[in-house]
């Protein structure tokens, strides 16, 4: 691999690296700023359900801007809006004016990531190059998720809450500087091509509407009118959707992109790791803090060790995998990770919370399973779909993850309210957890088994 082709990986993957990190650094300083702005739990967790919305709802709009008027100049945008909220956030007196800094780091998040993704897939065209790549690219997600918790604690205690966004200023702002020289030109799309951005903002809206009324379930006694009526609005909005893209000559979404089962499967997962692993963030940093008594700065320094084993087996281990294995059964040796992690954190539950269990939970799952479910499912999202829908299919993908995210999140919440535990982190909620890991194996299990017997019809036929 030549060493521009790894320059424009790094830059491509530094962009996901912080994006992802900023779903997970704020964890841990969320007690912070609940004592500095006087605010419940309950208004502080919309820092992050605003970030969760704004980007998963406008992915499909920057996937779509990506492929038509450039992967680089979308890339450019979307990481200056980045690091400009940041910068807001991180210079923000008040609640509110955090809370819409937050919501637009979401949108500068939702231009970076697929154009990201589909700058990778176009630079590295042959099918091993591209496996490592997007192996490399994925990683970088999966190890900024991972090493969120662990840098939160650590800011949170010895700088303050303000020093989360603003690390983000001084990476995006190198990055920007080394994209624009370096990171490939756009090439020349068909003349005419527009984005049908109606369709884009119903989505959004529609996107918007679901995460908000699920968020909001918990409160569906005080205030059932408007709860119910988001749900209702939010089927309206992408029923619309859906009678759009079938009618208009240039839609957001090509529909003939979902013939190809691998997408399908492969955002059916996608929707279940995002509820796994953003719950996990979750409730690794309430065990740790309010179960087992440790500060923010310890649990953060003991989460660092998964950081790096996640980038080591990443380096080391996922190149040898991924010759061996497909992507879906790739994402199966993923998936057992994540069950065994999730499965070894019940069992904390039921026996004193022991810090080994606990820790070798966490080493299951954010520094081993992440990284090679994050990959497989980003190799098995796009390996039958056509370059020119690289943008949209990577961004399907990402918005099925962080769809899954804020609904499977507001499930758990809304879940461990209804049946209370003397803990901070019930064994419902892991419950919850082992679930999804065994939704997931399900679906990539049926999908390896519905192919191998079209591979069996092919050969007999021919």
């Amino acid at each position: 691999m030549s060493t521009r082709k790894n320059l424009i990986l790094i830059l491509a993957s530094v962009g996901t690296f912080v994006e992802a990190l900023d779903i997970a650094i704020i964890n841990l300083t969320i007690p912070s700023i609940q004592e500095q702005f006087n605010i419940g739990a309950e208004t502080v967790q919309w820092l992050q359900t605003l970030y969760v919305l704004f980007f998963g709802g406008f992915l499909i709009i920057g996937g779509k801007l990506s492929d038509q008027i450039g992967r680089k100049k979308v890339f450019l945008i979307g990481g200056l809006i980045f690091m400009l909220t940041s910068l807001g956030a991180g210079l923000s007196q008040s609640f509110e004016a955090l809370a819409i800094f937050r919501a637009l780091q979401g949108l500068g998040a939702a231009l970076i990531m697929p154009s990201a993704l589909s700058i990778v897939t176009n630079t590295f065209r042959g099918e091993q190059e591209r496996n490592r790549a997007i192996g490399v690219f994925s990683s970088f997600a999966a190890i900024g998720s991972g090493s969120g918790l662990s840098v939160g604690g650590i800011i949170s205690t010895y700088l303050s809450w303000h020093w989360v966004f603003l690390i983000n200023v001084p990476i995006l702002l190198l990055t920007l500087i080394f994209a624009y020289q370096y990171l490939p030109a756009d090439e020349k799309n068909e003349a005419g091509q527009k984005t049908d951005f109606v369709s884009g903002m119903l989505l959004v809206f529609g996107l918007l509407s679901l995460t908000y009324g699920t968020h909001e379930l918990i409160h569906i006694k005080e205030n059932p009118i408007m709860i119910v009526g988001s749900l209702i609005l939010s089927v309206l909005l992408l029923v619309a959707v859906f009678i759009r893209l079938k009618s208009v000559a240039q839609p957001l979404i090509d529909l003939k992109i979902f013939k190809h089962r691998s997408l399908v499967i492969s955002n059916a997962v996608f929707l279940t790791l995002g509820a796994f692993f953003i719950g996990f963030l979750f409730l690794i940093s309430l065990m740790l803090q309010k179960d087992m008594g440790h500060s923010a700065a310890s649990a953060g320094l003991m989460l660092v060790p998964f950081s790096i084993m996640s980038a080591l087996a990443a380096k080391f281990i996922l190149p040898s995998v991924s010759k061996r294995l497909s992507s879906s059964q790739m994402g199966v040796f993923g998936w057992s990770f994540m069950l065994a992690g999730a499965l070894s954190l019940l069992i904390a539950v039921y026996t004193g919370h022991p810090l080994a269990v606990v820790l070798l939970g966490a080493a299951c799952i954010s520094g081993i399973g992440m990284t090679f479910c994050f990959t497989a499912l980003s190799v098995m999202g796009i390996q039958d779909v056509e370059p020119s829908h690289y943008g949209v299919a990577s961004s399907l993908s990402s918005t099925s993850y962080f769809l899954g995210a804020g609904i499977g999140l507001s499930f758990m919440t809304l879940m461990s309210q209804i049946f209370p535990s003397k803990y901070a982190v019930g064994d419902l909620s892991l419950i919850i957890l082992v679930g999804y890991a065994l939704l997931a194996l399900g679906m990539l299990l049926f999908f390896i088994f519905k192919s191998l017997k079209i591979r069996e019809t092919e050969i007999a036929v021919s």
